[in-house]
């Protein structure tokens, strides 16, 4: 063999080795170093998306916290319905402390919803109008939600000032069959 073909079967076996080597073994390098790389960004979108979720369960925790707290004052201010006379004679007391005298008291249907029942109490009272705003302001100040509803005022001729009121307020009550 000459130099030539020496020289020239050499460079043959480089450029052969060469291309042995990128089939075999740098190209499946790259190509499982891609698929890493894939693997690790898939990883860290997830990863981002639970870091997301995170904030916002504790988010969701926080306003089922404030969620729970506002219910329970809620129910706070709803007297069991085994305390209906108790409302009631407040209410009453509160009229006579204001001057304003009980014509009629009924009580209506009450109405069952979903965790609390509405008593509707149909009342009759008859005194000066500024003794019917502080009544209100009174009936306002309870610890016990009500809800006036259907309120009338009649101008009563005989004396100046003097009124008659027919209106019906609501008091709620837990509903001890939920």
């Amino acid at each position: 063999m000459s130099s030539n073909s020496r020289k020239m079967l050499f460079f043959i076996l480089l450029v052969a080795l060469a291309y042995v080597s990128y089939a075999y073994m740098i190209k499946p390098a790259n190509k499982n170093l891609s698929d890493q790389r894939a693997k690790v960004t898939l990883k860290q979108s997830k990863l981002t998306e639970l870091q997301r979720a995170t904030e916002t369960a504790v988010d969701l925790n926080k306003q089922l916290q404030k969620v729970e707290e506002a219910i329970q004052t809620f129910e706070s201010k709803l007297p069991p319905s085994s305390e209906i006379d108790n409302v009631l004679t407040d209410i009453t007391v509160i009229a006579q402390k204001q001057s304003l005298t009980p014509k009629t008291i009924r009580t209506q249907k009450s109405k069952d919803n979903r965790g609390y029942v509405e008593q509707p109490l149909e009342m009759e009272l008859e005194g000066n109008f500024q003794s019917y705003y502080a009544f209100l302001l009174e009936l306002e100040k309870l610890d016990r939600i009500t809800k006036i509803r259907e309120l009338s005022l009649k101008k009563r001729n005989k004396f100046e000032g003097h009124t008659e009121a027919r209106f019906v307020v609501s008091v709620f009550f837990q509903n001890t069959g939920a």
